[in-house]
């Protein structure tokens, strides 16, 4: 005879969240495919399809039965990862049970619809052609994130972040924000006179067949640790990390006039597959077993793409497997050179292929507007004037065309609203992390020249990864780094790179 559970409550929860799991995983994929796979005809089914999975999988998340199961578990006796699971479900409980299942269906369809909008608008640079969608988006995320904000006790923009970053806080980020926005341009100014003295780099001629671009891709990311029987790479219009840690989807997008952006988008992309595949697989399905937050997750690809990658000693590296790839002969192949590329700095248009130093400000942009979207101070209508004005006050430089300004990103026009932030708290994780990692293993940084990352895993796998969601993002940052989220790191790391170095 079995003897009875002592947490019956929480052994039914963590078998509920498993199936939730599964149906979330499979509109991972779903939307995988959509964006790399589907015909174009095939926007309106699939839009019925992921909603129809939303629905479901906010009903199993709502059902009357999850709360007084949520509220006996907490009764019993939990430790150690069950406790933090149960911690993990009252946040996505909560969430959920603010939005109705309508409210669900209609942001899922109306994102499919603008997403939809937002490639045909982009392929004619015409904001024109997503902003009637668009602005239904962003009505329905008004709606969502009042719902969100009253049973929360936050403001609504803070209620948007806390679904990509638990415990975010607007205050802080604003002042991390205002500290770079006040650090930054006296850097940006220095790094560009000194490039000025130095000239241009020279640049690689091609050609760069995007076949050879795949290739080179693959190995890189084989060389970074990523595991081609749990994950695939392929090309998108915008790359991403989708899928789930079992079927990691990595996405990029080449250009056969160079190589230079689609390599560094592949080690970013890869850089979250990690995270996702490093997850602790006993606690696969449950919250506790889900990435930390974008904060985290951005940290490990801008790890891996900024503070690893574009250093010295992997550039070297980079420069043998390139010269191999497209047949590369010469001095602008030479690892130097190379280094020069990539640690190229500019006021540039494009957030995916700026610099270290310029990224942040496009970020800080991005955050300002889409915070006045939610709060209606800026009107959809009035989104590429304001883009225009904000690149001009922060970078310098004003876009020529929609494509290159408020199109160039998909995150609004899919419905996320307050993810922008995590990508630059997440660079600034990232030096951290890296500044932690190759102080307690200095061999780090020459295993790194040698293509071998195994002992940089070896560290982020129990500091980051197989933490998982079992603490906070400044509980994990602390113990791995000795310090909760800060910009010191980030500021030293540009100075040493770019103007000591």
């Amino acid at each position: 005879m079995t003897a009875a559970s002592a947490t019956p409550a929480a052994d039914a929860l963590e078998a509920r969240f498993r199936r939730l799991s599964a149906i979330e995983g499979a509109l991972g994929v779903l939307s995988w495919d959509r964006l790399v796979m589907m015909p174009p005809g095939g926007g309106d089914a699939r839009a019925e399809q992921s909603a129809t999975l939303g629905v479901l999988a906010h009903e199993i998340l709502t059902a009357p039965e999850v709360g007084d199961l949520l509220e006996a578990a907490a009764a019993e006796p939990l430790a150690g990862w069950r406790a933090a699971n149960l911690r993990e479900m009252k946040r996505r409980h909560a969430h959920a049970t603010a939005l109705s299942s309508a409210l669900v269906d209609a942001m899922a369809r109306a994102s499919a619809k603008s997403e939809t909008a937002w490639r045909a608008a982009r392929a004619e640079s015409s904001f024109a052609g997503v902003r009637g969608p668009l602005g239904e988006v962003l009505r329905l995320t008004r709606e969502a994130a009042s719902a969100k904000a009253e049973v929360l006790g936050l403001e609504p923009y803070a209620a948007l972040l806390d679904q990509y970053e638990p415990g975010g806080s607007v205050a802080r980020i604003e002042g991390l924000f205002a500290e770079l926005e006040a650090a930054l341009p006296p850097i940006l100014e220095a790094v560009l006179e000194r490039q000025a003295r130095a000239g241009d780099p020279e640049m690689p001629t091609g050609p760069f067949p995007v076949p050879a671009q795949r290739g080179l891709a693959r190995d890189i990311m084989a060389t970074l640790g990523f595991d081609f029987t749990h994950g695939r790479l392929d090309e998108t219009l915008h790359p991403f990390c989708g899928g789930v840690p079992d079927d990691v989807r990595v996405t990029t997008r080449f250009s056969e006039s160079g190589f230079v952006s689609g390599v560094m988008g592949v080690i970013h992309e890869t850089g979250h597959a990690l995270y996702e595949r490093g997850l602790p697989a006993e606690w696969r399905g449950l919250p506790v077993g889900e990435a930390r937050g974008m904060v985290l997750h951005e940290s490990q690809s801008l790890l891996m793409e900024m503070q690893a990658c574009r250093s010295p000693e992997f550039l070297a590296h980079l420069s043998g497997m390139a010269r191999a790839a497209f047949g590369g002969d010469g001095s602008a192949w030479d690892p130097s050179n190379l280094r020069r590329i990539y640690t190229h700095v500019e006021r540039g248009f494009i957030r995916v292929e700026a610099d270290e130093v310029t990224y942040p400000l496009h970020v800080i942009l991005r955050t300002r507007l889409e915070r006045a979207l939610l709060a209606g101070d800026l009107a959809v209508g009035d989104l590429p004037g304001a883009w225009n004005a904000g690149m001009r006050d922060l970078l310098g430089v004003t876009p020529p065309d929609d494509t290159r300004g408020c199109l160039q990103d998909i995150h609004w026009y899919d419905g996320a609203v307050g993810y922008f932030p995590t990508y630059t708290l997440g660079a600034l994780a990232a030096a951290q992390l890296f500044a932690a990692a190759t102080a307690a293993d200095p061999a780090i940084v020459e295993a790194i020249g040698r293509g071998d990352f195994t002992r940089l895993l070896a560290w982020l796998r129990p500091n980051v990864h197989g933490k998982a969601s079992s603490a906070t993002t400044d509980e994990i940052l602390t113990a791995a780094t000795g310090a909760p989220l800060g910009a010191g790191a980030f500021l030293a790391h540009l100075k040493r790179r770019y103007l000591d170095g």
